[in-house]
């Protein structure tokens, strides 16, 4: 059970991020302090300095000799595994005339996000360490380097593949803008038509022709090189260097370099809330995504990744406390920088604030509900979500 002291902590950890969402929220809607241009600015900065410095701190710091790989090969399974179902579902459900504004693409990377990324670092460090004791800040550390030195750069990956197949399959680029039209020979309006670009007939107004199927390998290969630009993949790649380097040699990073890095990554999560805040403001209804895909991701997140997790978990042979710890921080509500990328890119960021805000709200509900009644919230949850299992393993004590 969630003892009061161990609430208290995870109360003061999430507290200062909902003061940091509510003065967003206001920033737009109250006081009109903010326009749309400064807070996709804001969204901006977050993404491309905070995050990335963040990443970079994370990764830096966490001894790579010292991880756990049983517990870390059940977390990526899970997070394979649901991939794997949602790429198979994804190719077997059929397409609508539109072509690629029709694609399955963004809900596979929603879904995705929704169900294996958990907010580790906010809710799930105070909350298990008041639960089983410091020994679990290793474990959420572990998870956290993971996920910002792999599943984070592979979500990035998929946005820029989809990005990449948009400007190719519907004539734009991949910033939205249309090609220039220019005055072409014989040989190139013929060259043009073969690929489908547009086609200038003398002094005739263009034409478009129907575009040919780009090739995957163009597509991944533009999705990789634009990848290999975004500041988040330079730091995790630096960061995992210096990790091995400075715990394999006993060398520490210069403090100047360390403040500097500090002093801005530690703007990320408090800035990320905030963005929220100021998205939430600009709908014109509190649940933006409508209320029965709010219901859906609240089953995705509390349901099928925690439901995984223990599939996977068991499959290898997690027992006691890395079993409760697994499960546990596969039901911890959705990640704050899901939302920033979702929004960065425009893909169902919707979806990912009102999840962020309703899944949290519940959460700590639940815990303050499970630690004033624990026998009666057992019946209560066991039938709505099979993500809070975890309270019942927490009834026993470790072996």
């Amino acid at each position: 059970m969630i003892s009061a002291s161990s609430l208290d902590r995870v109360v003061e950890a999430m507290a200062p991020l909902y003061a940091a969402m509510t003065l967003g929220y206001g920033a737009v809607r109250w006081w009109h302090a903010l326009t749309p241009d400064q807070c996709t600015g804001i969204n901006r900065f977050v993404s491309v300095f905070a995050i990335p410095l963040l990443t970079f701190h994370l990764l830096s710091s966490n001894d790579p000799y010292a991880m756990n790989p049983r517990f870390l090969a059940a977390d990526s399974c899970q997070k394979l595994l649901l991939l794997t179902i949602l790429f198979i579902w994804a190719r077997l459900r059929p397409r609508s005339a539109t072509g690629a504004s029709s694609s399955s693409l963004p809900w596979v990377i929603t879904i995705f996000s929704l169900a294996t990324l958990p907010n580790t670092v906010v809710m799930g460090i105070p909350l298990l360490r008041g639960m089983y004791g410091p020994q679990t800040d290793a474990l959420m550390v572990q998870i956290v380097v993971l996920q910002a030195a792999v599943w984070y750069n592979l979500v990035i990956f998929l946005y820029e593949y989809m990005a990449a197949r948009c400007a190719a399959t519907e004539g734009c680029q991949p910033d939205g803008s249309v090609p220039t039209l220019r005055p072409m020979s014989e040989k190139e309006a013929a060259v043009a038509a073969f690929n489908g670009h547009l086609v200038e007939e003398g002094e005739g107004e263009a034409i478009k022709l129907p575009p040919s199927p780009p090739s995957m390998w163009v597509i991944l290969t533009v999705a990789g090189r634009k990848l290999c630009r975004i500041p988040n993949t330079h730091a995790s790649f630096f960061g995992l260097i210096w990790s091995f380097i400075a715990f394999g040699f006993g060398i520490k990073m210069p403090k100047i370099i360390d403040d500097s890095v500090t002093i801005i990554s530690g703007t990320a999560i408090g800035l990320s809330m905030f963005n929220i805040g100021t998205f939430m403001a600009k709908q014109t209804r509190l649940i933006s995504c409508g209320y029965s895909v709010a219901a859906f991701a609240m089953v995705i997140k509390f349901f099928v990744g925690p439901s995984i997790m223990i599939v996977t978990s068991l499959a290898f042979g997690l027992q006691d406390l890395l079993l409760r710890v697994a499960i546990i921080q596969a039901a911890l509500p959705l990640a704050v920088l899901s939302f920033v990328y979702a929004k960065e890119y425009n893909v169902h960021p919707e979806i990912m604030s009102t999840g962020l805000e309703l899944e949290t709200l519940c959460f700590m509900l639940h815990c303050y509900h499970s630690q004033i009644f624990p026998i009666s919230n057992y019946f209560l949850n066991a039938g709505l979500f099979l993500g809070y299992f975890h309270l019942f393993l927490s009834q026993s004590s470790i072996t």
